[in-house]
């Protein structure tokens, strides 16, 4: 797939305001200062259509943007670490919770980890989360570009082993990228596009939910 227009439409903290729009929407999310506005940048094609910040925490609300005038990508807020109150994670926790189990739009969520860590478990914990409510989702490992092969392999792997070792039947689908030197766009890009295609098929043309 080539993103040929990418265009900034709301941000709100209340799911009713979404986008009425009947079209997919692919939901990116991880914890604070995980490389999620420049993924979303390198994705696009844009410098700046993700805000990029050197402080965690820097998105609060939710984000659309759509995308060739067929699919909404959404910005969400990181979890874990960010420097905002207690009670502002709180009203963050709430507004991520209802968008996931609400949104009806809502076909796939990627889950961004940095892969120079070894298996954390607040990623751990939101994966189960989403199995739990029974979401689609994927893993999308950042910052590839930092590690080299062999400890991406390994941390790949550590992850494979904790969820496995947590009733998980198999690793879930993963895409390895680095938004500084473009890997993985074109793999995850042409697997939102082969759902797009199945839903549209599926659906002649029109998305109704």
């Amino acid at each position: 797939m080539k993103i040929n227009t990418a265009e900034f439409i709301i941000s709100n903290s209340i799911v009713s305001l979404c986008p009425k729009d009947p079209l997919p929407e692919y939901a990116f999310i991880g914890r604070s200062n995980v490389g999620k506005s420049s993924l979303i940048n390198m994705l696009t094609n844009h410098k700046n259509l993700a805000k990029t910040s050197g402080r965690p925490g820097k998105t609060q609300l939710i984000n659309h943007f759509k995308i060739n005038n067929n699919w909404f990508l959404v910005d969400l807020p990181g979890y874990g670490y960010a420097k905002v109150s207690k009670k502002t994670k709180e009203v963050f926790q709430q507004f991520i919770t209802d968008y996931f189990e609400k949104r009806e739009q809502l076909v796939c969520a990627f889950v961004l980890i940095d892969i120079r860590h070894e298996a954390q478990k607040i990623d751990l914990e939101f994966i189960t989360y989403l199995g739990e409510i029974e979401l689609p989702f994927c893993i999308v490992f950042t910052k590839a570009d930092k590690i080299s092969k062999g400890k991406i392999e390994q941390h790949v792997a550590a992850y494979r082993k904790a969820l496995l070792a947590n009733n998980w039947e198999e690793m879930p689908q993963h895409f390895v990228t680095s938004a500084t030197e473009h890997t993985g766009k074109d793999s995850l890009l042409s697997y939102i596009d082969e759902i797009n295609q199945e839903i549209f098929k599926n659906n002649d043309s029109s998305f109704n939910f």
